[in-house]
């Protein structure tokens, strides 16, 4: 092994500590966080995902306010449900390769997003007619 490895090796070992540190010490800021504020019953940290799940009696906003405040990060709702939430999940609106595996974007929140994954009243009419729920649906003057 020549030099020139053996300094590259030590320069990326170097940067790697360093990205460890940085991501124990955004960890630790956001668990302080946290418990710092009464109405947060527990929390989960998901540092792959870069996503912290929260459980308790607060407003969204006022969460988002105080997490930005006292960590000094960007701090957004997270965008994406479970795919089997959604009635239409691969809508154009709603699909997101960019999503983790089983989830799509929360389009029931803001239909103006994705028009395409709410069934239209057309659509229901249809499908309620052809139902098996309701036999005796079938109405002519409906249609």
């Amino acid at each position: 092994m020549g030099v020139k490895e053996f300094v590259k090796e030590l320069w990326a070992e170097k940067r790697n500590r360093k990205k460890l540190e940085q991501l124990k010490d955004a960890k630790e800021k956001v668990r302080k966080a946290l418990e710092g504020i009464k109405d947060v019953s527990s929390f989960e940290l998901n540092p792959k995902q870069k996503k912290v799940s929260v459980t308790g009696y607060i407003e969204q906003d006022k969460l988002i306010k105080r997490l930005a405040h006292k960590t000094g990060k960007k701090v957004e709702p997270w965008p994406y449900v479970p795919y089997e939430v959604v009635p239409h999940p691969y809508a154009p609106g709603a699909y997101d390769k960019k999503a983790p595996p089983g989830y799509v974007k929360n389009v029931l929140d803001d239909p103006d997003a994705a028009p395409f994954a709410r069934a239209n009243s057309l659509e229901e009419k249809y499908s309620s007619a052809l139902s098996d729920e309701n036999p005796n649906h079938y109405n002519k003057k409906d249609y």
